[in-house]
This record gives C-alpha cells, structure tokens and sequence, in this order.
C-alpha cells in the first residue's frame, strides 16, 4: 500500500489540470492513475493523427453503444481517448466555450459558483491565446490557442454563401457573441496537438510531489463506511492500493466515472444488486442523465478539388508532408473541421441552437478515409438535445465496459431541430459562390426530400463524441455531486470531468472540460489551506 494526500483516476483534460495545480502546492503528494500508456505515439502530436488514434485500441477505449431505438436500432462507435491527455490527445482539436447562458443556467439550477462571470476568469487563465488577450481571452494561459494553419477554398465559399443567405459573419464565436460563421480556433502549438497533457501534465511532471502511474486500470474505490479511503487499481506491478490521506478524485469522463462509482458500490441501490455489486451508498443520479451530440453529415460533390483528392494522390501526398516538415502548415495541421457556424433554426430563439462543422473533405464515418470524388461536409448538430440516456453496468467486473444508452432523438424538439438543421444545409448549398462549386448532393441525395429527412438522419448519424451528464451537478433528486464537486453522501471523494455537467454545453465539449479542471483545482486547494 503506497499513500498520497490526492489521488486522481484519469489523466484526460480535467485530471492533467488538476494533477498540475495540486502538485504546485507545497508539502503536497498527488498520484496521478492512467489506465492507457504514455503519450509517445507521433500521430498524437501530428494535428490530423486523429485519422490514425481514433478508432485505435492503443489510445482509444473505443466504446459502443447499445442499440439505439432513436438510430433505427444501430450501435455506433463512442471513441474516448485512453493515453496521457485522455480525449485532448485524439480529439478534433477544435477550442469551445459554449454560451455564457449555458452557466447562467447552470447556477439557475442550483451550482453556485457556475456562473458565466465565476467561469470565465477560469477559461482565461487556461487560455494562451495566439491573438493576444483581452476582457474575454486570455494570453499567458498554458493551453494554447490559435487560428488554423490551413485555408481551403470551399470553406472560404460556404461562410460567404451562409453570409448571403442572411446569416451574420462573426471571427470570434468565443466572443461577445457565438452567433455567426466563421472558422474555428484550435488547440495547437507551433504546428503541433496542444492536449492537456503537453499543456499542464508535462512541465509538473518534473515535480517530485507528482507520481503519474500509467497502466493503471483503476477497479474499485476503497471505502471506510461513508469516507472514500483510496483506489484499487491493476497495474505494471499487479494489484495495489494506493491511499489518499485527503481526497480521491475521479476524472476518468463521462463513462468511466459514474462506471468507477457503481463498481464501488455507489449508485442506484436495486441496480447494483443486480448487476452482483453490493451497494454501498443509494445514489440513483450515477450513470444517469447522459447527453450527446448527434451530427448529421449532409455531403456534396464539388467541381473544384478538396482535400479528398490531394491525399489520393501519391505526389500530392508527399508534398503535403514537405509542407508539413518545413513550416508546420498545411493540411496535416489540419483540425476536424475548418469552418464553423452557430446559428438558429427559428427567430425568437434566444441564442443558437445549431452548430455546423465545415470540413473541406467527406468520408463515410469521422477517423475514416476519405471519399474517392472531390467533396465536402457541412455536419450539422443540435446544440441542447433534450433526450437523454444512461450509463449501466454490465455485471460486477471492471474490465467488462459499460453498456451506453444515448437514447438520440428521443423528442419531438431534438427531432424538429436536426430535420431544421439539415434544411438550413440545403438553403446555404444554393447561394452563390457555393453553388457555383456544387456538382451535387451526395448525401442524404436529393431523392431525400425534406419529409425523409429524419428518417435519413436515424439511419446515417453519429455522435460528434461529446459525451456528458452522467455525474450531475447540483443539488436535489438525480444530482451526484454538489457545487464542490463532493459526492453526495461520501467524504474525501470528488468527480471532476464533463460527467458534472447538468446540461451539455451549447459546442465541443474540451475547453469545458480543462475549464472544471481549474475550477475543481481552486474548490481542493481553497479547503486544504484552511485545515
């Protein structure tokens, strides 16, 4: 048995925080637990190696979903990164904040402390960002932010087409406003991935009060009557528990860290004893309240070239690698999209409730080659689904995965808005210059009409894997942990990672993430002084 005074399961985007913050603190001891390996893979580092992590068993815990009644009963894939960094090391790189409004609500809800003005020194003090800092950026922060290394024509022609379709132009969608087109910020560094790892993880790891075990697969949190006392875990020494003198803290995300808590015997009562755990501590919220979003891929044939024919041709290929080796640009510093555009589908909404990512190349699925005809995507998701799903155990052994319950389009809103989404597509398909480029509709086809179009999306969509909710936030029935990140019920145990999130926030869901990380950082520290 080894003893720390802090352990934290996950090294994703929120542990790396945490890790780095906690070991800053004079006199303290944190052990950091990996299930996955060390980060020394190159296609991490490489912006579009998410082509390559993705959907890899190496790096990727790559989770399925159960048959899902609002797909037309398909299971598709839930890629979750499993390496130093967690899912800020596979990713699509692409920098969020979602909508001040969405923290108002969460403190409208009860999460004190959660609102927008308590939020967002927290995102700049995480934010370097590239074009400098100002009362909504910040500039010195260590994960840095940039524009993209790449411009693409077709992208260039579907913001000028959505502005003539009556859409605003807008460069800073992390602004004062989200409404609007434009392109996407990303997590990069001089041409490489900027995942949490690399930002906070690596320069504390010279620090002897940090010790971060990789290979660690944590099985159980070990539990003194209502006190989480350590964690359990298998790693390259066998089966050992490691000790927390203060406080265990899980942020292994949205799946692993409500499946932690039922595996420890925290959760619905009824559900464990049938799942051959014994419970511990009756909390029905874990595993509950699981939200996503789901994209639709609308795809058109171009009649000018995308990136779909550059990395079909050999020559192309080795001069975008040139590229790439000489100046750190070009299509390999490639995010997962390049245009952005977050818009309404009807005028009385108060904010945006759509979300398009722009990618000047089409494939079947994300992480997949591209299509052999020169094409582009404009996916488009539903930026606050009401539907949601659960988390549930798939018996009492912690190897066995989980089994995920997303229940997509599950209401008559989540319906209408994809359907509204997709039209939105079709209308910005036809102005001017896009329609200029447009050969045709490759997907849903124009044989699709717009009656079909729910249909279609039930039988083509898939998540933008932005998995959260599960460990809700807040006070009253269903909640798992408070506005300290406290497990209701239990002392010395905390989750910190989307899985809080009492709604999904209104965009991509990593600088959220990094941004629960810092908040969870000052809640720990600001109470470990006052002992």
């Amino acid at each position: 048995m080894e003893e720390a005074d802090f352990v934290i399961v996950g090294a994703g985007s929120a542990g790396c925080v945490l890790a780095n913050r906690l070991s800053a603190e004079t006199g303290t001891r944190v052990v950091l637990l990996e299930a996955g390996p060390r980060d020394t893979n190159p296609w991490i580092h490489i912006p579009v190696g998410y082509f390559r992590t993705m959907h890899n068993p190496a790096v990727d815990w790559c989770f399925k979903t159960e048959p899902d009644p609002g797909l037309n009963g398909r299971s598709i894939a839930w890629p979750r990164g499993r390496v130093l960094g967690g899912s800020s090391s596979i990713n699509g790189l692409l920098y969020v904040r979602g909508q001040p409004q969405d923290y108002d609500r969460w403190r409208q809800m009860g999460c004190t402390g959660w609102g927008w003005d308590d939020v967002l020194p927290l995102f700049k003090r995480a934010e370097g960002n590239t074009r400098g800092g100002d009362a909504l950026h910040g500039a010195d922060g260590p994960l840095t932010v940039s524009d993209p290394a790449l411009e693409r024509p077709i992208c260039a022609a579907w913001n000028a087409a959505a502005v003539a379709a009556g859409y605003p132009e807008n460069p800073d969608y992390n602004g004062p406003s989200q409404e609007g087109v434009g392109y996407f910020q990303v997590t990069t560094r001089g041409g490489l991935r900027c995942s949490a790892a690399k930002a906070y993880l690596k320069p504390a790891m010279k620090r002897s009060s940090l010790r971060v075990i990789t290979g660690a697969l944590a099985l159980g949190i070990e539990m003194d009557g209502r006190r989480a006392t350590g964690v359990r875990y298998r790693g390259p020494d066998g089966t050992r528990i490691i000790r927390a003198a203060r406080e265990v803290i899980l942020c292994g995300g949205s799946i692993n860290s409500p499946h932690l808590l039922m595996l420890s015997g925290i959760g619905d009562a009824e559900h464990l004893r049938d799942n051959g755990v014994t419970p511990a501590h009756d909390l029905s919220g874990v595993g509950q309240n699981l939200q996503d979003h789901l994209q639709a891929r609308p795809v058109w044939r171009c009649m000018v070239p995308t990136l779909n024919d550059e990395v079909q041709n050999l020559w192309q290929k080795a001069r975008i690698a040139a590229q790439y080796a000489l100046t750190r640009r070009g299509p390999m510093t490639m995010a997962a999209s390049l245009g952005v555009a977050f818009l309404r589908t009807r005028p009385e909404l108060e904010t945006p409730d759509i979300q398009f990512h722009i990618q000047p190349w089409s494939a079947e699925r994300p992480g997949e080659g591209p299509h052999p005809f020169s094409a582009f995507t404009a996916s488009v998701c539903q930026l606050r689904p009401e539907s949601r799903g659960h988390i549930a155990l798939a018996g009492p052994d912690p190897v066995a995965y989980p089994k995920i319950h997303p229940n997509y389009l599950a209401t008559q809103t989540d319906c209408d808005t994809i359907v509204a989404g997709l039209k939105i597509a079709r209308d910005i398909a036809g102005h001017i210059p896009l329609a200029g480029m447009i050969a045709g509709e490759e997907k849903p086809g124009r044989d699709v009409g717009d009656n079909d179009l729910l249909q279609w999306a039930r039988d083509t969509a898939v998540s933008i894997y932005h998995p959260t909710g599960t460990c809700k936030m807040g006070p009253g029935d269903g909640a798992v942990v408070g506005p300290d990140l406290r497990v209701h019920g239990i002392q010395g145990l905390r989750v910190a990672d989307a899985s809080i999130m009492p709604e999904i926030v209104s965009g991509n869901t990593n600088a959220p993430a990094i941004m629960i990380g810092e908040k969870a950082s000052d809640l720990v520290l600001s109470e470990a002084r006052v002992r």
